[in-house]
């Protein structure tokens, strides 16, 4: 096994930046998760902005504040999991405290304990490792537990990564049930990356 070099995550004033900026920004950026069985990460290549209180899609809509939701609330760069359909999904909780906004990681491209990806994901197909919310988390073995954390520090962490090249963005995916929200442009990848997710029939 290669040996890794330690990663410095971005800055806290990194996460200060308005939500849509912000959902762009973390392209290319590194996702790294720490555990006992080493370290995993990959390149950011997807992303969804949810804008709060007036984005039907959000789970904070209409300042909406439970157990769950509670963290969006706190400053940007927290960590924000949730488990959906079984599958543990993982936020960056962005926009000025007491205003709940959040951007939804959607795909990774793995560099970091490609081993351990395999070995968790139960596969040895490169493309459908990590290219998409579930997948990913599960690959870098990100959970619950995470909830509250901050990506400024170990063992979840967002740190400097490559230039994404070309970004495209269009309606974000599986919400068909937020009326006019399900329209809006806030879903963000690196175009012809192999690791963005494919948008359902």
């Amino acid at each position: 096994m290669k040996d890794i070099k330690p990663y410095a995550p971005l800055p806290d004033d990194f996460f200060q930046q308005p939500t849509l900026l912000l959902a762009e920004a973390l392209l290319g950026c590194l996702l790294i998760k720490e555990t006992e069985e080493g370290i995993a990460s990959g390149y950011i290549v997807e992303t969804e902005a949810y804008m709060g209180p007036e984005d039907r899609a959000a789970h904070s809509f209409g300042n909406r504040r439970t157990k769950r939701t509670e963290i969006m609330f706190n400053e940007p760069g927290f960590v924000y999991t949730y488990v959906m359909h079984t599958h543990c999904l993982v936020n960056v909780v962005s926009g000025p405290k007491e205003k709940p906004e959040a951007v939804l990681i959607r795909g990774i491209e793995p560099v970091d304990g490609l081993y351990l990806m395999k070995k968790r994901r139960k596969m040895d197909d490169l493309k459908n490792l990590t290219n998409g919310p579930g997948k990913l988390t599960k690959a870098l073995d990100i959970t619950i537990d995470d909830y509250g954390r901050h990506f400024t520090s170990p063992p979840l962490m967002i740190a400097n990564g490559i230039p994404p090249g070309k970004v495209t963005h269009g309606k974000r995916i599986g919400i068909d049930n937020s009326g006019e929200a399900r329209n809006y442009p806030w879903r963000f990848w690196i175009a012809e990356n192999p690791y963005v997710s494919r948008s359902r029939k």
